[in-house]
């Protein structure tokens, strides 16, 4: 198989310069990689324009949706992924690491953005500044997609984890990118992306591929561009110093190896908890991925005392680990990825034994596999008795199951040599010692991109030492690279362009899609709180009435939270305050504004989603009359799950003035709005104006069903929903009846090719009325009745056919669905009054 690379929205062949991928159990070619004759020129201009502009005016909701989408259509093939990774010498649990790992991370930065960033192709990032004394000139920062391209150049051990973490942020920050994974292993890359491409959810010119060797192309990277490394330090400082690179002013971000340390803690003694957590802990690390991790234990720090015990349990428990074929069961540590990395490691090998002595050397005995055509080694492990004088431990990084206990003496010294790598991704400390935790690890932290401390609290939950997660950065300082990837919404910020933006508050209103205090408001009869998500516009306003605060306010306040804070209840404690008087509490300030602004209707907004930024300037007294001014603030699109309405977040600035004017209170408020539904509202008198629309002639748009047959069908149901008939529910499965009440609630409207076995297939069913008008007759007169029995029984349950026993809230959800697919069916869905 000849491994093709995807350019200028193409599959293209290289041209012959050839280089054979093996497996790495049995020594069988697997796939061939060819990149001659790329124009990598153009495949980098291809990616500015095309892809730049196809995916910088995506919003940034947009774009987590379509992680999302990405995430779900890979793991449906997800098993020729597990196929093929297992030729890498990666066992189960490391595919699962690799593949499933890669396709969480889509999923992670996708909650992400539905929860946390705006529904537009900026980010303003930070609060506003106040620039001048009357608040008419004012700034904020925005950030928006850099105007280039992302090389990504992955290492080895991570084919496809190490392609999609760094693509989960580049993608949702709007950056189009070219990945060059790393060769040995690079079938199981191109798999998944070429799936990404037949995906279809990708825009034009978001990704490209260079399978095999990467050429010139950071020749032509220049400024807006940037450029991510995972690999050695080594490399990736020589990449870093091009011309290209450092002249252009070309971002760059390197994740380099490091020399990660775990130190078992002075408490820690055999027999404990962490003893045996330090020592699985230190043995998965050695043997996951057959140690080819970046975030690896290569350094194990303990106590000088704790030596033997040490090495005598992590060697039984490395004797115990079966090493060979990944497709036998009994396989818990595969190969290392290729011959010539395995030559790399024997070489590194070497300049350990040279200066500390090989203390383990597993002589395992391989399952299902050989030594002369797989490319296995067992575990080692090194012995320095004096880390503060040989060096080579801090220094030569062998990228597999090698590792080199080390004494220490106290935290002091172990902090000191956790810190004499140089730079780590992520150093661990196993301790239920809070003291020795705390000191160990603000000492060292300098040096360290992640501090992972394990104990019995945790061990449970942890995700372990190795295993970097999206909200957390990943990275580290010094030989480690100095780059930071991932982090949350941090990650985002390496692609991105931070822009000050200053004006009048009118005018960053318009650029910002926030509203600014002092910018335009927009007063109409209209009731904010009665309108849809998608009517919501910034700056729509209401100015309350006025409310006088009274003495028995202030009492009732105070009795009914059993807040009796002096201030509000104590007249005589007052001097020497910043109050003449009692003074009414700052939480019945924003409950009494609430009380004013607040529809009492039921209405689009569903529910108080939270409240930030109060602030109270000046008190209010019995006898002051207070105001309030309600503005939109902000719209936040919000992805739903499970059995919840389609809604969105309306952020609402309020401020509460006394009657001279003053600004007493200012907060925002969240809302929860929902948005606009596709179904028929059950509303009588809009159900009755569509039904003059059906005459006797009138004809479906598909199926058999005569207008009159449609209408005594549609009371069926509602006469069910109340109990009046009763049909035995047919859906036995559990797990299925929760799929089909989950649909009730999704925006997917009932399909016209739907088959429902109650129903004859090709007749209809006889007619009980003596003509169309009085079936329209009935049908109101159920529905009326419906309505009203929900009013009255608002608990009660009755049988579905499909859903079982249900109650009000999916009953109304399958009539909806049920009257808007029956009506489009005979063209009366015009004018539908639909929320």
């Amino acid at each position: 198989m000849k491994l093709r690379n995807y350019i200028h929205g193409q599959w293209v062949d290289g041209l012959g310069n050839e280089i054979p991928l093996y497996n790495a159990v049995n020594g069988e070619l697997v796939a061939v990689s060819d990149t001659e004759g790329i124009d990598f020129e153009s495949a980098l201009h291809y990616g500015r324009t095309v892809g730049y502009k196809n995916l910088s005016s995506m919003t940034f909701y947009d774009r987590g949706e379509m992680l999302k989408k990405v995430a779900l259509y890979l793991l449906e093939r997800k098993k020729k992924y597990y196929d093929l990774s297992y030729k890498t010498g990666a066992t189960h649990a490391d595919s699962w690491v690799d593949i499933e790992g890669g396709c969480g991370t889509f999923f992670a930065y996708s909650g992400l953005a539905k929860r946390m960033l705006p529904n537009t192709p900026f980010w303003v990032d930070g609060d506003t500044q106040k620039l001048s004394a009357n608040g008419t000139f004012i700034g904020t920062h925005i950030l928006t997609p850099s105007e280039g391209v992302s090389v990504q150049i992955n290492a080895y051990n991570f084919p496809v984890w190490g392609m999609m973490e760094k693509l989960s942020t580049s993608l949702l920050a709007g950056v189009p990118s070219i990945v060059k994974p790393a060769t040995p292993g690079s079938y199981l890359t191109n798999a998944v992306f070429q799936d990404m491409i037949e995906s279809g959810i990708l825009p034009e010119g978001a990704i490209q591929l260079v399978c095999g060797e990467p050429g010139n192309i950071l020749d032509y990277v220049q400024d807006g561009d940037s450029v991510l490394f995972t690999g050695s330090a080594s490399t990736g400082k020589k990449l870093k110093s091009l011309p290209s690179i450092s002249s252009n002013a070309v971002r760059f971000n390197m994740e380099a190896d490091s020399l990660n340390c775990s130190i078992l803690g002075l408490d820690a003694k055999p027999g404990t908890p962490e003893f045996d957590l330090f020592i699985k802990e230190v043995r998965n690390e050695m043997t996951t991925k057959a140690g080819q991790k970046c975030t690896a234990i290569r350094r194990i720090i303990v106590p000088e005392n704790l030596v033997g015990d040490v090495q005598n349990a992590l060697s039984k428990a490395l004797d115990q680990t079966k090493i060979g074929n990944p497709l036998n069961r009994e396989t818990r540590m595969g190969s290392i990825v290729g011959k010539k990395e395995m030559a790399v490691l024997e070489s590194k090998i070497e300049l350990l034994k040279a200066e500390t002595e090989l203390i383990y050397d597993g002589k395992h005995e391989l399952v299902d596999a050989d030594y002369e055509n797989g490319a296995f080694m067992s575990p080692k492990v090194f012995y320095n008795d004096k880390p503060f004088e040989k060096n080579a431990s801090h220094e030569v990084e062998a990228f597999g199951p090698v590792s080199t206990i080390m004494p220490y003496k106290d935290a002091d010294e172990a902090a000191a040599l956790a810190k004499r790598g140089k730079g780590s991704l992520v150093g661990s400390i196993v301790s239920r010692d809070e003291k020795f935790v705390a000191e160990t690890s603000w000492k060292m932290a300098s040096s360290h991109g992640r501090i992972f401390v394990l104990n019995r609290d945790n061990a449970k939950e942890s995700t372990g030492h190795g295993s970097p997660l999206p909200t957390l950065m990943h990275g580290g300082p010094g030989r480690a690279g100095g780059g930071e990837e991932m982090g949350g919404l941090n990650g985002l910020h390496f692609f991105l362009q931070k822009t000050a933006i200053q004006g009048s508050p009118d005018i960053l209103t318009a650029i910002t899609k926030i509203y600014q205090q002092g910018a335009t408001q927009h007063f109409s009869d209209k009731h904010p709180f009665r309108k849809y998500f998608e009517e919501v516009e910034i700056g729509d306003s209401l100015e309350t009435a006025g409310r006088t605060v009274t003495e028995a306010d202030i009492v009732n306040f105070s009795n009914v939270s059993w807040d009796h804070f002096y201030a509000h209840t104590d007249a005589t404690s007052l001097n020497g305050t910043i109050f003449d008087k009692t003074v009414a509490h700052g939480y019945f300030i924003l409950s009494a504004a609430a009380g004013l602004f607040v529809s009492g209707k039921k209405g689009p907004v569903i529910a108080n989603y939270g409240l930030e930024n109060a602030s109270f300037f000046k008190p209010v007294y019995a006898g002051d009359t207070i105001t309030v001014y309600l503005t939109a603030k902000e719209k936040i699109n919000k992805g739903v799950k499970g059995r919840n309405i389609p809604s969105g977040v309306v952020k609402w600035l309020v401020e509460v003035v006394n009657q001279r004017d003053e600004i007493v209170c200012v907060a925002t408020i969240l809302t929860l709005v929902a948005k606009k539904s596709q179904f028929l509202d059950l509303n009588l008198k809009n159900i009755q104006k569509k039904l003059n629309g059906l005459t006797q002639n009138s004809q479906p748009k598909w199926g058999i069903m005569t207008a009159q047959n449609m209408l005594e069908h549609l009371e069926d149901f509602l006469k069910m929903s109340v109990g009046e008939e009763q049909m035995e529910c047919r859906t036995k499965d559990e797990e299925q009846l929760e799929k089909l009440r989950d649909w009730l609630y999704k925006e997917k409207a009932i399909t016209r090719d739907l088959k429902f076995e109650g129903l004859p297939e090709n007749e209809n069913a006889a007619l009980r009325y003596k003509n169309l008008e009085q079936a329209k007759e009935k049908l109101i007169e159920s529905l009326k009745n419906y309505l009203i029995y929900y009013r009255e029984n608002p608990l009660a349950e009755h049988t579905h056919p499909l859903f079982c026993n249900i109650g009000k809230e999916m009953w109304e959800l399958f009539h909806r669905k049920h009257f808007t697919h029956h009506f489009e069916q005979f063209g009366l869905t015009s004018n539908f009054i639909i929320n």
